[in-house]
């Protein structure tokens, strides 16, 4: 995406327009982990009971290509199908940047991401559509996600790592309040009312975001398509190639922690609503607000993080970014093993004490501060200026490979113990962990070295 940055003033240290992209990509967090914390107890206790399935256009037939090896139960064919759409919503980046830096550019692109999501909730709201909407939503977060994201990097010097670094935890909190908020609202307005009201609250929202960019475009980088520029444009030079073949090793080496992590947003759910005990003296806690939770504990430990690497950049001593992608994958698999732990031994349904599940979250959530909005200042720095959009719709392709695997790994939740599951899931990142940490001396060489030739 070529750009010519506009004046965009600041605020708190920062440019204007990180907190307009924050605002935007809020709604979207919103939409999503709303719809994550619906979605797999919606298909198993409402859409997929017989009476509500025969409704569902087309949904014989995928669920028949889903299941072609044989017959699945309602969870594990609920597990497949939420790892597709959540693994869809990462790999349609890659098109939204394609579309951003050739032909439309970011801006617009992301207009109708915005309202092609606002009609995905509202399709939510019948049982006919509910293949539709999913596709809707896939394409409309496709077209948004990734091109937010690159635009926060527009904003900083190239050269000013931390600085660029402390932005996206930034930028990373608003996706992380959005996170938070989003399955309490869904999951409350389900309770009080039906599935659909859910839903419906996040459409609404969406035309929020909607709003919330509009107004920042002012403070915001011109974009236009590079498609006129490109024939003049020379090839990428030899260091360029090199970056983005670095870029991509690191890109790959965050699939582990997005297998284990996102774990807690489908089966996690499930896991609760059948072992937690979520009594309180005011009632039972719905058990979809937990698809929240790390992301209050990611909001909760963002000020610390940003201090934190302040203080160590101003001594020298801050990790390397790619040794905190590592440091985030270990802190994964510990969050996994909190979840181990609590249900070791225990079998009767909600017999587990809700503050083990609410740590297990917590450290979740400072896991993903640390690795996920480090990936996305690594690609945004040391991708080339006109493939910034594109590159960092590759850096999606991670989550996506991951929610697949995923999806396919909490399929067997049903077939074993909780304290097997999640010990497998924990061994993931762990195996992710030992690799970034031992490459990470090469590849942060290979970063810098590439940066500077």
């Amino acid at each position: 995406m070529e750009t010519t940055a506009q004046p965009s003033g600041q605020f708190g240290g920062h440019p204007k327009g990180l907190y307009y992209l924050a605002f935007t990509e809020l709604w979207e967090r919103f939409s999503f982990y709303g719809m994550s914390a619906l979605l797999t107890l919606y298909m198993v206790k409402d859409l997929l009971l017989p009476e509500n399935a025969a409704k569902v256009v087309g949904l014989q037939a995928f669920r028949s290509v889903i299941g072609f090896h044989g017959p699945l139960s309602n969870v594990a064919f609920a597990s497949i199908v939420y790892g597709w759409y959540a693994g869809l919503v990462y790999f349609t980046p890659l098109i939204g940047g394609w579309v951003a830096d050739r032909i439309l550019g970011a801006k617009r692109t992301v207009m109708i991401g915005v309202l092609l999501m606002s009609a995905g909730h509202l399709a939510m709201s019948f049982y006919s559509t509910f293949l539709l909407s999913l596709l809707l939503l896939i394409l409309g977060s496709g077209f948004l996600k990734g091109n937010i994201s690159a635009q926060i990097g527009t904003l900083y010097p190239r050269e000013d790592e931390s600085l660029r670094s402390r932005g996206y935890t930034i930028f990373s909190t608003g996706i992380c309040i959005g996170a938070a908020t989003g399955p309490v609202v869904t999951g409350l307005v389900a309770a009080i009312y039906c599935w659909h009201a859910g839903f419906d609250v996040a459409a609404a929202l969406m035309l929020l975001a909607l709003v919330g960019y509009s107004l920042g475009q002012r403070h915001l980088p011109d974009d236009r398509p590079a498609a006129r520029e490109r024939e003049k444009a020379p090839p990428l030079t030899m260091a360029e190639r090199k970056r983005v073949l670095v870029l991509l090793c690191v890109i790959a080496l965050t699939i582990p922690a997005e297998i284990a992590y996102p774990m807690v947003w489908s089966i996690g759910i499930l896991w609760v609503d059948q072992y937690v005990n979520l009594a309180t003296p005011l009632g039972t806690v719905p058990s979809s607000w937990f698809a929240g939770m790390d992301s209050i504990g990611s909001v909760l430990f963002a000020p610390v993080l940003v201090v934190l690497w302040g203080w160590q950049a101003k001594r020298g001593i801050e990790p390397a970014s790619v040794t905190k992608v590592g440091i985030g994958t270990a802190i994964v698999a510990i969050a996994a093993l909190v979840f181990a732990y609590s249900n070791w031994g225990i079998t009767a349904a909600h017999g587990v004490g809700a503050g083990w599940a609410i740590a297990g979250w917590l450290i979740m959530g400072l896991g993903w501060m640390y690795y996920w909005p480090t990936n996305m200042a690594i690609v945004s720095k040391a991708a080339p200026p006109r493939m910034a959009s594109t590159l960092m719709g590759v850096a999606f392709l991670s989550p996506f490979v991951a929610h697949v695997m995923a999806g396919w790994v909490g399929s067997y939740f049903d077939q074993m113990t909780p304290t097997t599951f999640w010990t497998m899931d924990a061994a993931i990142a762990i195996a992710g962990a030992a690799l970034i940490l031992a490459l990470r001396k090469p590849l942060q060489r290979g970063l810098e070295a590439s940066l500077t030739a």
